[in-house]
Order: structure tokens, then C-alpha cells, then sequence
């Protein structure tokens, strides 16, 4: 190569290697280093869903614990599990970068899967054995038995808090949005990202809960542990392949420094002159590979934080860039409100929809029976052939009437996927009132630990039809939140995604409890140990009315919604700049 051709093989991102030194595109990042956290990722998830999937039945059979209590107690889980992300985020944002943060985390996450494995294998902190088919007959798990295995899980919980935000930063970052070829790489980088968890969710849902509810938990847990151990390992393999962008300080610093500056100056007289804000030269923001983003007319109260009154202490004087940088991670938060109410409904696969299954009749063939938690195969196979599908054939079609590289809008994703909800909901109840139909036509509706004559492929739609949803609405909300998200706080943007999921969860804990409460003391119970006395189907109905309440004002969020300017604009505007001085 030639001076020139290797100057212009440097990445224009800011991207460098671990050792802060600038790197060249043909050697580190783009697929190569991909497929490195790709399969990681399918390794990592089989991990975790290994232990997520069915954990409502370890629950229910060896820790004895009621319909109610196993199922907030897996939702507060999952849903700490994706909270964690936020402060994950914040640390590989802001302090040691995505990827020690990340490596350090999986040696939390894998100290965590170790003490799980043990919980359910040694002796004394293993809860007794019960074969009572009414759980309120059994003996209790010990005071030491519970804080073994609810502080690994919790452990695990923090471990996953490093990983879930940084793993798929560190993956769009080998993707540089200044390359017009790796541009469009990275178009399709969050498919196949969902694509990899999926096809480890499809390995956990089937293979391990086989395992777990036929051959014992010890292997059950014991190859989830296996698969996380050989995921760190492939991921640091991948290591001199990697792209790395440097920590640019703490987000929530910056965001809080805005908006008290804004306060401060409330009272002053708002300028409409460029040159009375404050803002950096160009060349401070090209020595850390950045650029300035120019004024947008929204939330224009943020805009006094850069003007300009004298005195310039942080705290009473920001940068344009820094008040933009702002505005549009407060822009999202509307967006973020509205996916509360899906997370919910993803929380009922493996809890109300498998707690489901096990009253249903489970053979397929001969002495073969499909474990309840392995419906949630068919979530992961109808995600994995939509996801293609929409990829492969739905954007090419929609491209050529939309000019959009995507098809359609992020946003519009996300409503289809909410309209899928609706409709699981609705099938959901349907159905769920047929199987109560059963339970009395055959006088099994007090009866607890009785096959009902229904096969449990009868849930099979509301399965089906939530990998669809998902194929629409998480994998736009993981790629909505990223890439609207200002450079400088991808991370950040990618925990919104998480925390969506764990705000769903822990409503759903306080909607069961409540919504079981209250329908007890009136009368019939929705929400009882034996779903054969509950009324399941009204409490989906309910849950149906819940998300078309949503979708409408998700519909007004939309209408206001502004979308983040390219950065690639900024480079645009700037070099229109340069042309009009020379």
C-alpha cells in the first residue's frame, strides 16, 4: 500500500486498538471481528435461557412455591437481570470502556453459574425432595438453601448487568458509519445479532429443558455453565481483531450538567444568534474522531445550558453538541414509556404460559413428553424465520416504494410488533378459555396434578405469534435505541432496550399480585395454584385491552417524534462549509 492508500485505510470513527493507537479497517473490526461476538452470543444466551427458561418449575417442584410467588419470583429476577445493564452501561461508557467492562463482568456472571450448578447438586444446600402434587404439602427450602441459590442467581443477575449493554456495542462498533460500505454492513448487524440469541434460545428451550426436567438439574445447570465457559473463551479469542472506542465520561454527568445549567439561566434573555451559544472548534472534536452536532428546534428550553452569560463553569455553560447530545437521549424516553407494556407480555412465556403447559397432556410419541418451557422453542423459531424473512424479502420490497434503506421506519417496526400483541393477547384468552371449557366438560376443575385430555400444542399459536412480534418489535427497539442514541452514549442507548425489559417484568410481578388479590377477595381468583379454578383468559383479556391502550399512544409518540440526524450529516454539513471558505 501506499502512504496515501494506508491513510485512507484508518478508521474515521475514532475507533482504536487497546492500546489507544488509531486502526486500520482492512486489518480489525467489520464481520471478522463479528462473528467473534456473534458466537459468543449464541453461547452466552444458551447460558442464560438455560436457566431462565424453566426456572419456574425448578421452583415450583424443588423449591415448592405457589403459582404467585414463582412467578414474581422469576420475573424480579429477569427483571433485575435487565436493569443491572443501566449501571453496566454507565461504567463501560464512561470509566473503563465496553471492553473491560464487559471482561470482567463475565467473570461475575460465571461465578454465578458456578454457585447455581452447586445449589442444585451438593448435599444440605440442595432444598428437600417432595413428591406431593400439592406444593403446600411440602417441606420448605431452608433459610440457607434460598440465600445460596437466590444470591447466585442474583450474582449471575450483576454479571449479565457488563455484558448485556457492552456485547452488542462492542459489535455495531466494528462497524464505521463513515465507510458507505461498512454503513450498510451495519444495517444488518442487529438481525443477525437477534438472529444469534435466538438460535441459543432454541438450543436452551429444547435440548436443556429436556435435560433439566428428565435427566436432573445438575446436568441441567451444569451445561449452561459448560456453554458460558466456552462463550468468554470464544470472545477472547476475537480480541486482536476488535475495534475499541476510548471512554468519553459519564453520560448522566453530562445529561445532569445540561439541565441544571438550563435552570440556572432560565430568567436570561434567550439569544437567536449562533454565535451567543457556546460551542468547540471543529479540530477538538477530530483529535477524538467526533463531530459537532448542529441546533434542532426541539426542546428548545435545554438550548440556555450553551448560552453564553459570562461565566464558564461547567455547570452553568455546555456545549451545542452537549445539549443536543441530551435532548435527543430525553427524546426517547416517550418511546421507552411505550414498550413497558410488550415487555410485560414477554414476561408470560415463562411464566404464565408454561405454568400453562403443565396441565395439558405432554406425549408426542410413545413415552416421549415435551417439557412444558420447550414451547418457548417455537418463539425462537417463529423469530429466526421472520427475522430472515424480513431481511431477505420484506426490506427488499419495501425499500423499492420507500427509498428507506430499512424498508420502513425503526418506529413503524415497532408498531406492527405492538399490533402482534394485541393479537397474541386476544388468542392467548381464546384459548385459555377453551382449555377451562375442557378442565369442566370432564370434571377436572378441582382436581390438581391431572392431565387435562388437550394436547399442549393447543398453546402453540400464542407461541408462534410472539416470535413474530418479536421479529418486529425487540429487534427494532435494541437497533431504535442505538442508533438514536448520540455517539458518545451508545451504551447508554443500549440499556434503554434492557431496561424496557426490566420494567416490564417487575410490573408484571405487581399486576399478578395485585390483579390476584383483588379477584380473590371477589369472589373466583384469575390467578390461583390450581389454573384450573382461575380464570386465566380474563386476566389476557385484560392484558389485550392493556396493549391497545398502548399502540394508541404509541401512535401520538410517534407523531412527535424527531429523528436523530445521521453523524455522517455532520460531516456533510461541515464539508459544505469547507467549500464555501475556500
Amino acid at each position: 500500500m501506499t502512504v496515501e492508500e494506508v491513510g485512507d485505510d484508518y478508521t474515521k470513527d475514532g475507533t482504536v486498538d487497546l492500546r489507544g493507537n488509531p486502526v486500520r479497517r482492512s486489518i480489525r473490526g467489520r464481520w471478522k471481528a463479528c462473528s467473534f461476538v456473534v458466537v459468543y452470543e449464541v453461547f452466552e444466551r444458551m447460558a442464560y435461557y438455560g436457566i431462565s427458561s424453566n426456572l419456574v418449575i425448578y421452583m415450583t417442584t424443588k423449591l415448592h412455591q405457589g403459582t404467585v410467588e414463582s412467578s414474581n419470583n422469576v420475573t424480579n429476577w429477569v427483571g433485575t437481570s435487565w436493569l443491572t445493564p443501566i449501571m453496566g452501561a454507565y461504567v463501560g461508557d464512561a470509566l473503563l470502556g465496553r471492553y473491560i467492562t464487559f471482561v470482567i463482568s463475565c467473570a461475575i456472571y460465571f461465578s454465578g453459574m458456578m454457585v447455581l450448578t452447586l445449589s442444585v447438586t451438593i448435599p444440605g444446600i440442595k432444598p428437600p425432595e417432595c413428591s406431593t402434587t400439592n406444593v403446600e404439602d411440602c417441606k420448605k427450602a431452608s433459610v440457607l438453601q434460598l440465600a445460596v441459590f437466590f444470591g447466585a442467581l442474583y450474582t449471575l443477575a450483576i454479571g449479565t448487568g457488563g455484558t448485556k449493554p457492552n456485547i452488542s456495542t462492542i459489535g455495531a462498533d466494528q462497524f464505521d458509519v463513515f465507510d458507505p460500505k461498512e454503513k450498510t454492513q451495519k444495517l444488518s448487524f442487529f438481525n443477525w445479532w437477534m438472529f444469534s440469541i435466538f438460535f441459543g434460545t432454541l438450543f436452551a428451550n429444547t435440548v436443556l429443558v429436556y435435560v433439566q426436567d428428565n435427566v436432573g438439574w445438575t446436568l441441567g445447570y451444569g451445561l449452561p455453565t459448560l456453554g458460558l465457559a466456552i462463550s468468554i473463551t470464544i470472545f477472547l479469542l476475537g480480541t486482536p481483531f476488535y475495534r475499541h472506542k476510548l471512554p468519553t465520561g459519564s453520560p448522566f454527568t453530562k445529561m445532569a450538567r445540561v439541565i441544571v445549567a438550563s435552570f440556572r439561566k432560565a430568567k436570561a434573555p434567550m439569544a437567536h444568534d449562533n454565535t451567543s451559544f457556546h460551542e468547540l472548534p471543529s479540530l477538538e472534536y477530530e483529535r477524538k474522531g467526533a463531530f459537532p452536532i448542529h441546533p434542532t428546534p426541539s426542546l428548545r428550553f435545554l438550548d440556555r445550558a450553551s448560552l453564553k452569560t459570562g461565566t464558564t463553569h461547567k455547570w452553568n455553560l455546555c456545549t451545542t453538541t452537549e445539549v443536543e447530545e441530551t435532548k435527543q437521549m430525553l427524546r426517547m424516553l416517550p418511546v421507552l414509556f411505550i414498550t413497558f407494556v410488550p415487555s410485560m407480555m414477554l414476561a408470560q412465556i415463562n411464566t404464565l404460559f408454561v405454568k400453562q403447559g403443565t396441565t395439558l397432556d405432554r406425549k408426542v410419541t410413545g413415552s416421549f413428553s415435551i417439557p412444558p418451557a420447550s414451547l418457548s422453542a417455537f418463539v425462537t423459531l417463529s423469530m429466526l424465520i421472520s427475522i430472515v424473512l424480513y431481511d431477505r424479502v420484506f426490506v427488499k420490497i419495501t425499500r423499492k416504494f420507500t427509498g428507506n434503506p430499512r424498508g420502513i421506519t425503526l418506529l413503524q417496526r415497532m408498531g406492527i410488533g405492538l399490533i402482534f400483541h394485541i393479537l397474541i393477547m386476544i388468542v392467548a384468552s381464546v384459548t385459555e378459555r377453551y382449555r377451562l371449557k375442557v378442565a369442566a366438560d370432564h370434571g377436572l376443575i378441582h382436581q390438581t396434578g391431572v392431565k387435562l385430555p388437550l394436547t399442549i400444542f393447543a398453546l402453540l399459536p400464542q407461541f408462534v405469534l410472539m416470535g413474530m412480534a418479536d421479529s418486529f418489535l425487540e429487534v427494532a427497539k435494541l437497533e431504535f435505541f442505538y442508533d438514536q442514541a448520540p455517539e458518545s452514549m451508545k451504551s447508554l442507548g443500549t440499556s434503554y432496550s434492557t431496561t424496557s425489559l426490566a420494567i416490564g417484568n417487575f410490573m408484571s410481578s405487581f399486576l399478578l399480585s395485585t390483579v390476584s388479590e383483588i379477584t380473590k377477595k371477589r369472589g373466583r381468583g384469575w390467578i390461583l395454584n390450581n389454573l384450573n379454578e382461575s380464570r386465566l383468559d380474563y386476566y389476557y383479556l385484560f392484558f389485550a385491552v392493556l396493549n391497545l391502550v398502548n399502540f394508541v399512544l404509541f401512535l401520538v409518540v410517534v407523531k412527535f417524534y424527531v429523528y436523530r440526524a445521521e453523524v455522517t450529516d455532520s460531516v456533510g454539513v461541515k464539508e459544505e462549509e469547507m467549500k464555501e471558505t475556500e
